[in-house]
């Protein structure tokens, strides 16, 4: 896939405000801090189409995208750690889930994980919600630069023994870097895959 265009939409703190489900969803989230805003200006190729943040948690609405006029990439506010209230984090919470379960025309989520941690209660919670819900995800392991090859293949081997205590089978996964670019074409190529599907109602 070629982007050719990408615009900032909208953003929403809950479902009822966001656009009109006449275009595909693809969405991102994942721990805080995890790289999802980089990842997203790396895949677009747009340095500031999300915002980059120091601070954790900085994503608190449902930020939407166009791209090539054809399909919503939504950035979702991530969970785990933020600079907020418990009580904040709880209604974001219920307000993602919301989204995630109603929202019609998602296609696709995509988790992202940080590969330089051990498996985090957090992403795998997450992650098997949205298996219980049918809902399709895949996984993104993100700043794959910070580590040596057999380090890579080592901390995936470890997350997927552990996904393996529960799961019958792992999720379609990627490898990224927001700084080598690494795994972008892969991911563009999964999302057009689907997004013609989609087309077709296949």
């Amino acid at each position: 896939m070629i982007i050719r265009s990408a615009k900032f939409v909208s953003s929403s703190s809950n479902l009822t405000g966001c656009p009109v489900s006449d275009k595909p969803d693809i969405a991102f989230t994942g721990r805080s801090n995890v790289g999802k805003s980089s990842l997203i200006n790396m895949l677009t190729g747009r340095k500031k189409l999300a915002r980059v943040s120091r601070s954790p948690g900085r994503t608190r609405t449902i930020n939407y995208f166009l791209i090539n006029n054809e399909w919503y990439l939504v950035d979702l506010p991530g969970y785990g750690y933020a600079g907020t209230s418990y009580e904040n984090r709880r209604n974001w919470q219920k307000e993602i889930y919301n989204y995630i379960i109603n929202r019609e025309n998602l296609l696709c989520i995509f988790v992202l994980i940080d590969l330089r941690i051990k498996p985090q209660l957090s992403d795998l919670h997450f992650m098997e919600m949205l298996g219980k819900e049918q809902i399709p995800f895949v996984r993104i392991f993100t700043k794959s630069d910070k580590l040596k090859p057999q380090n890579i293949v080592k901390q995936i081997r470890e997350y997927d023994k552990k996904m393996l205590e529960t799961w019958e089978e792992l999720p379609l996964t990627f490898v990224t870097s927001s700084v080598t670019r690494s795994g972008r074409k892969e991911i563009l190529d999964f999302i057009e895959q689907i997004v013609n599907k989609s087309r077709k109602g296949l």
